[in-house]
C-alpha cells in the first residue's frame, strides 16, 4: 500500500492512506544507508493491527521525491509561504535572505508573508514593500490575529503543497489556525523580556486545506546557513541585482571592493535596496570565510 507521511514525531511515522491514517516505524535499512524518511515523503508501507484494532506499519519504501529541503525538513513540495513579522518581533532581514536564497537554490517558488500589520506603522510596512518588491517573490502584507488578508494567502496556496516557514513568535502558528482551524496548535506567547518567541512547532506537519490544497507547517527557526552556494554566484540569487550587473566594468566582479560596478551603482541610487545590498556582502564575506579555512 501507498501513502503520505504527514507527521512524523520521536522515530514514528504517521502515515496518510486510503484506510486512514496509519502509525509506522521506518525500516532499519534506511538509517544504515543514511536515509531519513520525511513529512510529504510518498511511501510503500507493509500494514498491520494490533491487538485493539489500530492501524500499524513499517515503511518499506520511499518513492522518488520531486524535492526535499533539510531545513525545514519536508520533501515534494510545490512553494514555500516565509512569515516574519513586520515589528515584534523586528524582523531579521539576514535570515530572510538566507531562507530566499535557500528556496532559490532549490527551484522552489516562494511566497513572503509579512505578519502583524494591525500594529505595524504604515512607515514599517512602505520600508518592507520598498526592499522586498524586486526579490522576485510575491509579498503579501496580513494580520493573522484579526485575518485581514487570509483570502490573499488562499489564493497563493489554492492548488498546491506549500511549506510554511518562519522564525519563532512571528504569528505563524496563527496563521496556521486561521486557515485550517482543526490544526488546534499552540499559540505561543512573545517573551517580553527579548521578544523573541517560544518554539511552539515542534514537528513538522501537513494539513489538508481541501482535496488538492496541502500546507506543510514546521518548527520555527532562529538560524539557518547557506549551503552549497559559490560566493562567484551568489548576486544571481538576488533577482533585482541581474539587470545592473552587464553595468559592471570587470568580469567576475564581485560587486563589494570593485570600481565602476552596475549593482553598488544601482543602490547608490536606490534602484537596488541598501538592506539587501548589505546581506548580500555579509553572506558573501560568511561564504568566503568558509571556504579559507
Amino acid at each position: 500500500m501507498t501513502g503520505k507521511i504527514i507527521k512524523g514525531i520521536a522515530g514514528f511515522y504517521y502515515v496518510f492512506t486510503t484506510l486512514g491514517l496509519v502509525e509506522c516505524k521506518a525500516k532499519g535499512t534506511f538509517r544504515k544507508e543514511g536515509i531519513k524518511p520525511l513529512v510529504g515523503d510518498n511511501v510503500e508501507l507493509d500494514i498491520i493491527s494490533d491487538d485493539e484494532g489500530d492501524l500499524k506499519g513499517n515503511i518499506i519504501k520511499i518513492l522518488k521525491r520531486k524535492n526535499s529541503l533539510i531545513r525545514p525538513s519536508s520533501a515534494n513540495i510545490d512553494q514555500a509561504l516565509i512569515i516574519f513579522a513586520i515589528t515584534k518581533p523586528d524582523p531579521n532581514y539576514n535570515l530572510l535572505d538566507r531562507f530566499l536564497i535557500s528556496m532559490k537554490k532549490e527551484d522552489i517558488p516562494t511566497v513572503v508573508c509579512f505578519n502583524k500589520k494591525d500594529i505595524a506603522t504604515s512607515e514599517e510596512i512602505e520600508a518592507l514593500r520598498a526592499a522586498y518588491e524586486g526579490c522576485g517573490c510575491k509579498v503579501l502584507f496580513v494580520s493573522g490575529i484579526i485575518e485581514d488578508g487570509l483570502d490573499d494567502i488562499l489564493n497563493v496556496l489554492k492548488g498546491k503543497t506549500t511549506v510554511v516557514a518562519g522564525p519563532s513568535g512571528v504569528g505563524k502558528s496563527t496563521i496556521v489556525n486561521a486557515l485550517y482551524p482543526e490544526a488546534n496548535m499552540e499559540t505561543g506567547e512573545i517573551s517580553r523580556k527579548i521578544e523573541r518567541g517560544k518554539h511552539t512547532t515542534r514537528h513538522a506537519e501537513i494539513f489538508a486545506l481541501n482535496l488538492d490544497t496541502f500546507i506543510i507547517d514546521t518548527p520555527g527557526f532562529t538560524s539557518l546557513n547557506v549551503e552549497g552556494v559559490d560566493k562567484e554566484n551568489l548576486w544571481k540569487y538576488y533577482s533585482e541585482f541581474i539587470e545592473y550587473e552587464e553595468n559592471c566594468k570587470f568580469a567576475g566582479c564581485s560587486h563589494i571592493s570593485e570600481p565602476v560596478c552596475g549593482i553598488k551603482e544601482a543602490v547608490n541610487e536606490e534602484k537596488i535596496s541598501r538592506i539587501r545590498y548589505n546581506n548580500y556582502v555579509q553572506i558573501y564575506k560568511e561564504i568566503n570565510s568558509k571556504k579559507l579555512y
